[in-house]
C-alpha cells in the first residue's frame, strides 16, 4: 500500500492499494476512486462502539474501501483547509480530539477514551469524550491550518489553546487550569482555561482548529450584515429626504 499526500492548503491523501488490500473512512470523507476499489459499509466493533464512537466526534459506521485488482486507487480529504498526517501505529496508542480522524488501514482500531480529569470534560473544549486510535497499521489524521508538533521530556508542560489540540501520544499527561487574573479572563481573547499536555510523548498541534476558523466567518458575516443594514438605513433615508 503507497500513500501520497497532495497539495498544500486543502490536502488530500491518494491511496494505491493491491488486491486484497483495504482502508476504512469516516463517512463522506473518500472524493474519488477508481473501478478496482469495492465499497463496503460497516458497523465495526458492534453496536455499543459505534455509538461511543458517535459520542466521541466520529461516525456510527465506517466506509471500507477494498482494492480488487492491482492498481486499486482511493482519494481521501477532510471537510475543511488543513493538513493531514501519517501515524505510524504499532501496537501504541495516540489520543486524538473529535472529528480528527480521516482514515485508516483496518487493523487500526478507533476507540472512545475518557478523560482523566473531569475538568478537561468540562473546560477544555474537547468534551468528556475523545479519540483513542491503536492497533498495528497506519492512520491518518486531520487538522485545520499547519501542523506544529513537540517532543516533550518527562515532566515538560506546554500550555495550548483547547482547540488547537490535535493529537498526542497517550503517555502524555493532559488537563486544563485557569489562565490567571480577571483582566486576562475576561480581555484577554484566549478564554477562561488553557490545556496543559505534559511529558513525555509526542504532540501535534494545528494553528487553525475548525471553531476558531467559523468564528471569524461568523464575525465577519455579522460585520457585513451590519454595513448592509447600514447603507440600506442611508439610502432609505436619502429617499424620505428628497420626498
Amino acid at each position: 500500500m503507497q500513500y501520497n499526500v497532495i497539495g498544500d492548503v486543502m490536502q488530500c491523501v491518494l491511496v494505491q492499494m493491491n488486491p486484497g488490500e483495504e482502508v476504512k473512512a469516516e463517512a463522506g470523507a473518500m472524493i474519488f476512486m477508481n473501478d478496482g476499489v469495492n465499497i463496503d459499509t460497516q458497523m465495526t466493533g458492534g453496536l455499543l462502539k459505534g455509538l461511543g464512537r458517535m459520542l466521541a466526534g466520529s461516525t456510527l459506521f465506517f466506509t471500507h474501501f477494498r482494492s480488487m485488482v492491482p492498481g486499486g486507487m482511493v482519494a481521501f480529504a477532510a471537510h475543511y483547509p488543513g493538513h493531514v498526517r501519517e501515524l505510524n501505529l504499532r501496537g501504541d496508542s495516540w489520543i486524538c480530539a473529535k472529528e480528527s480522524f480521516l482514515f485508516s488501514t483496518k487493523d487500526v482500531d478507533i476507540q472512545v477514551a475518557l478523560t482523566r480529569k473531569v475538568g478537561f470534560g468540562f473546560f477544555g473544549g474537547a468534551g468528556f469524550i475523545l479519540q483513542r486510535l491503536t492497533g498495528i497499521g497506519d492512520a491518518y489524521i486531520h487538522g485545520g491550518g499547519n501542523f506544529v508538533e513537540y517532543d516533550l521530556a518527562p515532566g515538560q508542560r506546554l500550555k495550548v489553546d483547547a482547540g488547537c489540540v490535535v493529537a498526542f501520544q497517550e503517555s502524555v499527561q493532559y488537563d486544563v487550569e485557569f489562565i490567571g487574573g480577571i483582566r486576562n479572563a475576561l480581555f484577554g481573547g484566549e478564554g477562561l482555561f488553557l490545556v496543559t499536555l505534559a511529558g513525555p510523548g509526542h504532540i501535534i498541534l494545528s494553528t487553525m482548529p475548525f471553531s476558531r476558523m467559523a468564528g471569524a466567518i461568523l464575525a465577519h458575516g455579522a460585520i457585513s450584515q451590519d454595513n448592509r443594514g447600514s447603507a440600506l438605513g442611508g439610502a432609505l433615508g436619502g429617499i424620505l429626504d428628497d420626498l
